[in-house]
């Protein structure tokens, strides 16, 4: 890990506040989307909950020991970098980073999913990280807003949300005690599941 001292000076930003700090040095925090290097020029794309952000270096923009740790990153190993914002048509949101500063927080091995071809088995057995992919965070934002807007529609119905218990017919896995009632003329029980 890198042991550069951060200073206060450069503020920290989101990746989506980039367009409204052009021109400005900042710090993002983030993970590492990709990475990819020509020669003397190497080029990261971090991502944090709001967005990706470009970010380029040149051999004599950053120390060579930060270089060095650019060389190594792997997918998904978390950062914090800094520099000028600028504009860019070509970048992701239109604004990318001339670095200036790169910090390895902590590194990412073994990271499962690549930028090829999965199947949806396998993509499945590992939905957790599947979720990070832009098209799964895409259908999340859809889903997201249709759900924000039924609510909205239903809050200005003057309806009223109530989460009511959730009753099953027998015990999940690893449950040691339960609640345990009837339900017509049946037994239920209270979910007590840490999947809850």
């Amino acid at each position: 890990m890198s042991t550069i001292p951060r200073t206060r000076a450069t503020p920290w930003i989101r990746i989506s506040e980039a367009p409204r700090h052009v021109g400005e040095a900042v710090e993002v925090r983030g993970w590492l989307a990709h990475k990819r290097s020509s020669g003397k020029v190497q080029f990261l794309v971090v991502r944090d909950g709001s967005g990706i952000l470009q970010c380029v270096a040149g051999a004599g923009d950053i120390t060579p020991a930060e270089w060095e740790t650019c060389g190594k990153l792997t997918q998904e190993s978390a950062l914090i970098v800094s520099g000028p914002l600028r504009a860019d048509a070509r970048a992701p949101g239109g604004v990318e980073m001339g670095l200036r500063s790169v910090s390895l927080e902590s590194p990412a091995a073994d990271y499962p999913i690549t930028p090829k071809e999965h199947g949806v088995d396998f993509l499945m057995d590992h939905r957790h990280l599947w979720l990070r992919s832009p098209r799964q965070q895409a259908i999340l934002r859809v889903r997201a807003e249709v759900i924000r807007a039924f609510r909205d529609f239903m809050d200005q119905e003057g309806f009223l949300l109530v989460d009511a218990p959730i009753f099953t017919p027998a015990a999940c896995e690893g449950t040691s005690t339960l609640f345990e009632t009837a339900y017509f003329e049946e037994k239920a029980y209270l979910t007590q599941s840490g999947q809850l």
